[in-house]
């Protein structure tokens, strides 16, 4: 690969660390060409994008983009490694251990979700647990109706009545 290649490389997989706001570091090695097809074709019905890596180029990406995770990230960065970029923050930690009820790959070496790294395979199951920007915005909807929805059903209810002969009487008296 010259020179100008590893440059275009580089720019190209730095210009995905910025359009992608999350991304998954794994190891697909192991997997026979119709399991890495089967992958693929499930990341893409997820809108995952899937990308094999040198990690000399993914590290000099990593720092072109810059931030604090990038220390943590080059640590685990040995061996083969694609890196998985979503827009949807769980997305990938799904479809991973979905793919790996059948198969033993891909093996989780970090992850950058929410703008926090997550470190190893055990972190899966934590990645799964995160909440979405749109479950996390239907919780406060929910939390935020609740309180209205029990004053609305009290009022509707005996108490309510209780409260519009309260204001009645009121009314009389002031009259």
């Amino acid at each position: 690969m010259t020179r100008e290649e590893k440059a275009q490389v580089i720019a190209s997989i730095a210009e995905q660390l910025r359009e992608y706001p999350h991304f998954y570091i794994t190891d697909i090695s192991g997997l026979n060409a119709d399991k890495t097809a089967q992958l693929r074709r499930q990341c893409y019905e997820k809108d995952v994008q899937l990308v094999v890596v040198k990690n000399t180029l993914f590290t000099k990406a990593l720092e072109e983009v810059g931030g604090d995770h990038v220390a943590e990230l080059v640590k685990v960065l040995e061996g083969s490694t694609s890196i998985m970029f979503t827009h949807v923050n769980k997305v990938p930690a799904v479809l991973i251990e979905e793919f790996r009820k059948k198969n033993d790959r891909p093996i989780l070496k970090a992850a950058f979700v929410e703008e926090s790294v997550y470190v190893g395979d055990a972190m899966l199951d934590t990645l799964k647990a995160i909440k979405t920007k749109d479950e996390l915005v239907g919780d406060i909807v929910m939390l935020l109706q609740s309180p209205a929805k029990n004053v609305v059903s009290a009022l509707q209810g005996a108490a309510g009545h209780k409260i519009g002969g309260i204001v009645k009487a009121l009314e009389e008296r002031t009259a």
